[in-house]
């Protein structure tokens, strides 16, 4: 006699919760003494090559929100465009420059900010040149596999025309998620970068 299979329901789903705060920023939500300043949280020193830029904006749900809960980080090449780091080949980074920030979103605007250096154009590949870019890597409450995209900077129109990633958007419409317009604050060049998960004005992120 065949027995009965007892149909087991499936577990409820688990998001990412706040908890990535409690260990990449400790500082930040008031948890001292592990480290004097939470990582990622500078990038430049008074020596740092470049111009010096602020990068700021907010991660926007479905809804049109902000979220104040998003943790981001960020990779980028130096002004000469040299990363920081052991598979470089081309040349040496400066070494008082990182290449790389980790900042959350404000508690209570959902703004983030990072305080860096314009960065130099990079190869793609297969030799041709990238326009200035800086990468950005996002998770927060309800991302369960982080998301990546890139900053292009309005300023450099040519450059971004001739970019080889930029090229590959089929939905031309789609290439303004990816470029933050400069202003000026206080006399200091800023680039504001609006991420957008979900909806009309969703932001491009990259499979890599």
């Amino acid at each position: 006699m065949v027995q009965s299979l007892d149909r087991l329901k499936e577990s409820p789903s688990q998001t990412a919760g706040p908890y990535v705060h409690i260990g990449c920023t400790p500082n930040w939500v008031g948890i001292t003494g592990v480290w004097d300043e939470d990582l990622g949280s500078v990038l430049v020193t008074p020596e740092t090559k470049g111009e010096r830029i602020v990068v700021t904006g907010r991660v926007i749900d479905g809804s049109g929100n902000p979220l104040k809960d998003a943790l981001l980080e960020i990779w980028q090449a130096d002004a000469a465009g040299f990363h920081n780091s052991p598979a470089e080949r081309r040349g040496k980074a400066d070494p008082a420059f990182k290449g790389w920030g980790r900042q959350p979103t404000d508690g209570t605007t959902g703004v983030y900010r990072f305080e860096t250096i314009k960065p130099g154009p990079v190869p793609f590949p297969d030799g041709r040149p990238m326009a200035p870019h800086i990468t950005f890597w996002i998770v927060a409450r309800g991302i369960n596999v982080g998301l990546h995209t890139r900053l292009y900077f309005g300023d450099e129109e040519a450059a971004n025309a001739a970019d080889p990633l930029l090229a590959r958007i089929e939905n031309r419409a789609r290439v303004a998620t990816l470029i933050a317009p400069r202003t000026l604050v206080e006399g200091v060049p800023t680039y504001t970068f609006d991420i957008h998960l979900q909806g009309d004005r969703e932001t491009v992120f990259l499979d890599i």
